[in-house]
């Protein structure tokens, strides 16, 4: 297996984990702090919290992954464009690594928390987890999206397929964050087509790789 195809099926996992971890660890810390009394769930689900912590821990190194091993690629065809995906897949990771802190400061404190910070620590969690990491998110993958338009790394459809969805999860998380209530069946439509889209990228990079063609243009 060449390098290239390597470097390819590396990033097309590191698609599929980090939106696994991401889905699940959000679904698992989020079922538990969300609670009407989120100091006796947690006591009760101290596991289930910890498993949901890791997974948002794995899914923020393999952001990280992703966005190293693109720069590898991306810099063949613009330098200046992997820097800019690079740089918002780290503050990305940063994010999604500092809402990892209300669940285990709940775990550590427990009951010995005030009712009231532990309530700011949920609030804090939720506006990095709803505003902040969707945005950046959202400003990468339409930078990375544009830079496979423009190199033709995968096939057309893709890219054009994820600007699309790139542009519908930025507008659903600005929609929230300006006090719209979508509902969760219009929020799904808004989020399906890039978790698809992913889940599909992902496959496509292990089993096929990126166009030979592309990357010994760039070379």
């Amino acid at each position: 297996m060449s390098a290239n195809k390597k470097n390819a099926a590396t990033v097309g996992a590191l698609f599929l984990i980090a939106m696994a971890a991401s889905l699940l660890g959000g679904g698992l810390v989020e079922s538990v702090i969300s609670a009407p009394e989120p100091f006796a769930a947690v006591s009760e689900n101290k596991t289930l919290l910890v498993v949901g912590v890791l997974l948002e821990l794995v899914n923020a190194i393999a952001v990280v992954g992703i966005g190293v091993l693109m720069f590898t690629v991306l810099r063949r065809h613009n330098e200046m464009q992997a820097v800019g995906y690079l740089s918002l897949r780290v503050v990305e990771a940063v994010f999604c690594s500092l809402i990892v802190v209300t669940p285990l400061s709940l775990i550590r404190l427990g009951q010995n928390q005030p009712q009231a910070s532990a309530a700011l620590s949920i609030a804090e969690r939720a506006s990095i987890s709803g505003l902040l990491v969707p945005v950046f998110f959202s400003l990468g993958a339409l930078l990375f999206y544009f830079s496979l338009y423009q190199s033709k790394l995968l096939p057309r459809f893709i890219p054009v397929w994820g600007l699309a969805a790139a542009v519908l999860i930025l507008t659903l998380n600005l929609l929230s964050n300006f006090g719209l209530e979508l509902g969760v069946e219009i929020s799904m439509v808004f989020a399906l087509p890039i978790i698809l889209n992913e889940i599909f990228m992902g496959i496509w990079l292990i089993v096929k790789g990126f166009n030979l063609s592309a990357v010994n243009a760039m070379a």
